[in-house]
């Protein structure tokens, strides 16, 4: 622009536009692509998309959708940070886990770990973990003034606590240098075990720990506040944060209770989340957790200095898979860095072979360098709550809060968290979750990639060194991929039976563009559950020759409508003279096809769990 030049409007010139108007476009493009006839709002509700929680995403979100005060970051409600400043000066504590039974090698991986990046040690002690007289030899080496240390140490909390505070005082460290979490979890250990014939004398232990931590050790918490146990049984997002709250509150009975004030036994607390690859459900989650928690703190009379929860964040297990294990390097990443965005105080990145067995090195590796880069190369932690202001994520936060609020009111009514685990409250709802969860996956409307979605039947297995079994007897722990293991392991066994995989014949039908589509998906599909695909372009007069050179023992028609229309009836006769034993076509079933002989139909949204068993059922060996 020159001196001369008037200046250009640019934005200014142009009309606001409103949310009718963009309502108007999207009535045009649904319009067109025949999804809907819908118009306005209605339309606007066809691209929205149903969560758990009676949770609804829609496509678009503006000002008006914010329906609470964040507040500010280090205050309350604390939705925005725990600390006025955030991460911004130190970073995230990267606290990895270690769950070697062997001291020796779990202090070579302890000490490999601090030596490149991690902060801080989360150690399994006692059952599944290093045995708790070994705890000194696995910290050998370890700066424990500098080291924060949290011990999961199941019910042996107390002996595990006892000689942690010995080695701080043999290693010279004073316990007001001392800091990490001393594991105390009573209740989370009743969800994992079912055992409650303690509880009572464990969350005594626990409250006189925390006393000594609160008057010896200002850094060093004594409870853990463990929400992964229900995320793991298959719980919802807001199941997790409302069983976490009644644990919590609780906690604070059982603290309080035994003589300490309501300010120290906030501080006493830490709490356990699990971060997803669902990225903003994940960020809303630990936002809303800190609101939820700093209501209770309230409630319960604590200033708002103690009411800031402490945050733990750990990668899912739930999410990870144990085919194409490689593709969990992604899912973690953006679970940690969802955690990081989302404000939690320590995350831990599980490494990516963590499903199989014990980690090696270079899994644990990969683990603490996903967490150097989000930091030292994104520079996520420099900006205190990157995703507020976002009016998507505002409103999922409140909508998420208000679910969670409603079934911790649940687990109260119920008579606080040990009575609903007594009395199977809690695990009931949680398996009805998870029920209709596996609906979701069985028919792929919840993809798993590398398992359910494009996987990889020629992959090489990758073997790990088994980990200790977990403590059982208590909530079960799902995986999403627990279905398709199944179906993928019928097909190992095939394999190793007979040299060769279950098959499946794909009758290509007509040109190309009018087969592609559908031979793909069916490839898709069938690969899921082990099953090898053997595709060639065929008609009436080649397909029962072509199958026979296949291998094969069932046959799927792919092609367009039309061209079934034309040739499906003729070549499902040809497959089954040459004796394919079923007949699959891919698309929706229709009548005039079943007459012809098509046994099932396979198609986007059908049940690939139940379709996969069956088929395996007629190919696998006996």
């Amino acid at each position: 622009m020159t001196a001369e030049s008037p200046e250009l409007p640019l934005a200014s010139a142009f009309p606001d536009a409103d949310r009718a108007q963009w309502q108007r476009l999207v009535e045009g493009v649904l319009h067109k692509s025949g999804v809907t006839q819908a118009a306005g709002a209605a339309a606007e509700d066809a691209l929205a998309t149903d969560l758990q929680d009676g949770i609804r995403i829609r496509p678009l979100y503006t000002a008006e959708d914010a329906q609470s005060a964040a507040g500010h970051p280090g205050f309350p409600p604390f939705v925005r940070a725990g600390r006025p400043e955030g991460t911004a000066v130190s970073g995230w504590d990267v606290r990895q886990r270690h769950a070697d039974t062997d001291p020796r090698r779990a202090n070579e991986a302890v000490l490999a770990d601090l030596e490149n990046g991690v902060t801080s040690l989360w150690l399994t002690v006692g059952d599944g973990g290093v045995p708790v007289a070994a705890l000194p030899q696995a910290l050998q080496g370890v700066y424990l003034d500098l080291a924060a240390v949290a011990l999961d140490p199941g019910a042996a909390f107390g002996e595990a606590a006892e000689e942690l505070l010995k080695l701080y005082a043999a290693s010279g460290v004073t316990l007001s240098e001392a800091s990490g979490n001393l594991g105390a979890d009573p209740l989370g250990l009743l969800a994992r075990t079912g055992d409650d014939g303690a509880l009572d004398e464990q969350l005594a232990s626990a409250a006189r720990l925390a006393q000594r931590c609160s008057k010896d050790s200002p850094r060093l918490r004594a409870l853990a506040v463990d929400a992964l146990p229900y995320h793991e049984a298959g719980g919802s997002t807001a199941e997790e944060l409302g069983a976490s709250l009644a644990t919590g509150v609780a906690y604070l009975r059982a603290l309080t209770g035994s003589g300490l004030g309501i300010d120290d036994a906030c501080r006493q607390l830490e709490f356990r989340y699990a971060a997803t690859a669902d990225q903003f459900l994940t960020i809303a989650k630990l936002r809303a957790a800190r609101r939820l928690w700093a209501r209770v703190a309230e409630v319960c009379g604590a200033s708002p200095e103690a009411s800031a929860q402490r945050q733990h964040a750990v990668t899912s297990t739930v999410m990870m898979t144990r085919r194409d294990p490689w593709v969990n390097m992604l899912r973690t990443t953006v679970a940690g860095l969802s955690a990081g965005v989302g404000g939690a105080d320590a995350v831990t990145v599980l490494p990516f072979d963590a499903a199989l067995g014990l980690p090696d090195a270079f899994a644990r590796r990969i683990a603490r360098n996903t967490q150097s880069v989000l930091l030292e190369e994104s520079h996520l932690s420099r900006v205190i709550d990157p995703a507020g202001g976002s009016w998507y994520v505002e409103r999922l936060t409140d909508e998420l809060a208000a679910a969670a609020w409603a079934f911790f009111q649940e687990i109260e009514g119920a008579g606080g968290q040990a009575a609903a685990l007594r009395s199977g409250m809690l695990a009931g709802r949680l398996a009805q979750t998870w029920e209709r969860r596996t609906r979701d996956l069985a028919h792929r409307r919840e993809p798993v990639t590398g398992v359910s979605e494009f996987p990889h039947l020629a992959e090489q297995p990758v073997h790990r060194e088994p980990a200790p079994a977990p403590a059982g007897g208590g909530l079960p722990r799902v995986r999403r991929d627990d279905a398709y293991e199944r179906l993928r392991s019928r097909s190992d066994a095939h394999l190793a039976a007979t040299g060769e995989r279950p098959r499946v014949f794909l009758a290509a039908l007509g040109p190309v563009a009018a087969h592609t589509a559908r031979a793909t998906f069916a490839a898709n599909l069938f690969q899921a559950g082990g099953i090898e695909t053997v595709q060639e372009a065929v008609d009436a007069e080649t397909a029962a020759e072509a199958f026979a050179r296949s291998g094969a023992q069932i046959a799927c028609l792919c092609a367009s409508d039309a061209v079934y229309g034309e040739q499906a009836a003729d070549v499902v006769a040809a497959l089954k003279s040459a004796g394919a034993r079923r007949v699959y076509l891919a698309g929706k079933r229709r009548e005039e096809f079943v007459e012809a002989g098509v046994d099932t139909f396979v198609f986007a949204g059908c049940d690939a769990v139940g379709t996969l068993s069956s088929a395996l059922d007629v190919t696998e060996v006996a």
